[in-house]
């Protein structure tokens, strides 16, 4: 798994707005203010091809299950089209990651783990 997540500045922003506004559980807060006191912030120009973002379509797994999606700003989000909100519970948990890095994440039925198969840019 990675050390550090590597995020834009504007997602950088965007979560720590979201966390600040109350928006998350106590536990999800502590994990993210722990990530993004850690996280490697850059420009889209920077950002690896192999981190998960926004505009990227983005191969998880779940248990059994493994689905495409893609996470967008959360004006955007559209779930029954795979589209996610980079502030739902999957975008928030995997945001920074990158492909290989397995990420535990809480959730109202107990832990969730997420492995990061793919990260793909979206054709035009």
């Amino acid at each position: 798994m990675s050390e550090n997540i590597v995020l834009t500045t504007g997602v950088y922003d965007l979560i720590k707005d979201h966390v600040r506004r109350r928006k998350v559980t106590k536990t999800e807060e502590d994990i993210l203010v722990e990530e993004l006191k850690n996280a490697s912030q850059v420009t889209r120009k920077e950002l690896p091809e192999d981190v998960v973002t926004v505009d990227k379509m983005i191969t998880v797994k779940t248990g059994e299950e493994t689905k495409k999606i893609t996470l967008v700003g959360p004006a955007k989000a559209k779930p029954n089209k795979n589209k996610y909100s980079v502030l739902s519970d999957l975008g928030i948990a995997i945001i920074g990651y990158k492909v290989g890095d397995i990420v535990k994440w809480p959730s109202k039925d107990g832990e969730v783990q997420y492995e990061i198969l793919a990260v793909e840019a979206l054709a035009n």
